[in-house]
């Protein structure tokens, strides 16, 4: 592996809000320790953390950071970060979450650390009104105007930055072609992981048929993803095709319901199965048909990535991050959020078509090799890193020298 010059003895500090947020590091870590760097990681409490840190070979920091503003837990949170970065002495803290964003950019800032980046990773304003937008975007500004450089990512979530006013366009850098972490469509997520006999043997256990059309999706069950209509789509779909099933693998959030009358769509008599969050993802990938994901909101959706990677055609709405993983009418469809009738019009198209789930599966395996792949991602953010730390000013950098580094 070629050498990033400049990262060889530095030091790199993670923070995540919650131990879930790990996953965005699988494979990430291990390249950034071969070009020399040493990596640590800040998280809040929870399962998971110890597995993690045996496995990826990295410290684990826990650090209990509230999810709401919260001006005692948050300023408590800031002076443990303080502390761990007075002990490790990082060059680089990388913030992502909102949450973790803003207390890991307001802890690595006023602990002077050489280079911090905000990683955004989608805008949770996007769907709120009132005094809780104007609180949500207050935090977001403070994460991004603070943070020395901002990675978004998607292009289409940096279009949708700048032109809300929130930074400014030297500022938010995409890497690449976007996403957190790429998506491992030469391993993980590669179709001949799945076998015709585990296709065969999930579907069953679900009571999917061989002749049986099932439709996947994976995701928290909240009102942001647009489960409310994809209830009402699913109403029309499964009156219209008697073969068709849809399995849902997810749970519920109590701050995101989905009413309880919509929820009751997703029920045996209408062919639809509900199961909670596995990390098989790869084995339901290849057991499915079509994918979708009717979301209001998206930085850069994995889901839709690991579904191309496994071949499989996507229905998803044209809104930021899904326009940047979908090719409309080549590798999927994208349709209108909060359109229930298109939605189940985009479903029923691939139901009734089993050659255009081929094509565009096929399609959508490709893109994702020629432009989300991992090592490229990475190497990427390496350099961001490298050049990044080359700067020099009496305040280390801000955001336009930064900007102009790196290009």
């Amino acid at each position: 592996m070629t050498e990033v010059i400049g990262l060889r003895g530095k030091k790199l500090i993670h923070v995540v809000t919650v131990p879930q947020s790990l996953v965005f590091f699988r494979g990430q870590l291990d390249f950034m320790k071969e070009l020399g760097l040493s990596v640590e990681i800040i998280a809040g409490p929870g399962e998971g953390i110890e597995a993690f840190a045996r496995e990826e070979g990295v410290k684990v920091h826990v650090v209990p950071m509230a999810r709401r503003i919260d001006p005692v837990a948050d300023l408590e949170a800031i002076r443990m970060m303080r502390r761990i970065y007075r002990g490790v002495r990082p060059d680089i803290v990388h913030a992502h979450t909102p949450k973790g964003g803003l207390l890991g950019v307001l802890s690595a800032r006023s602990a002077r650390v050489p280079l911090v980046v905000y990683q955004l990773r989608g805008l949770r304003l996007a769907t709120l009104a009132g005094a809780r937008r104007r609180l949500f975007e207050l935090v977001e500004r403070t994460s991004l105007n603070t943070a020395h450089g901002v990675v978004a990512n998607s292009h289409s979530l940096r279009r949708e930055v700048i032109d809300l006013g929130l930074t400014s366009p030297d500022h938010i850098e995409v890497l690449g072609a976007g996403s957190g972490n790429g998506v491992d469509a030469r391993g993980r997520f590669d179709p001949m992981q799945v076998t015709a006999a585990r296709r065969a043997e999930l579907r069953a256990s679900i009571g999917v048929a061989r002749d049986d059309v099932l439709v996947l999706y994976m995701g928290r069950l909240v009102s942001d993803k647009g489960v409310r209509e994809l209830a009402g789509a699913w109403r029309a779909v499964a009156r219209s095709h008697p073969r068709a099933k849809i399995v849902l693998i997810g749970g519920e959030d109590a701050t995101d319901p989905v009413p309880a009358e919509d929820l009751a769509a997703f029920v045996p008599e209408n062919r639809a199965i509900r199961l909670p969050w596995t990390t098989d993802a790869c084995s339901w990938y290849g057991a499915a048909d079509v994918v979708v994901l009717p979301t209001y909101r998206e930085g850069m959706p994995n889901v839709l990535l690991e579904a191309a990677a496994m071949e499989k055609p996507v229905v998803a709405t044209r809104v930021a991050g899904c326009v940047d993983c979908v090719l409309d009418g080549e590798t999927g469809t994208l349709v209108p959020p909060r359109d229930a009738h298109a939605l189940a019009e985009a479903i029923a198209k691939y139901l009734d078509d089993p050659e255009l789930r081929s094509r565009h599966g096929r399609q959508a395996r490709r893109h994702v090799l020629c432009e989300f792949d991992p090592m490229r991602l990475w190497r990427s953010q390496a350099t961001y890193y490298a050049r990044g730390l080359s700067t020099s000013g009496p305040e280390h950098r801000d955001g336009a020298t930064l900007r102009r580094g790196l290009d």
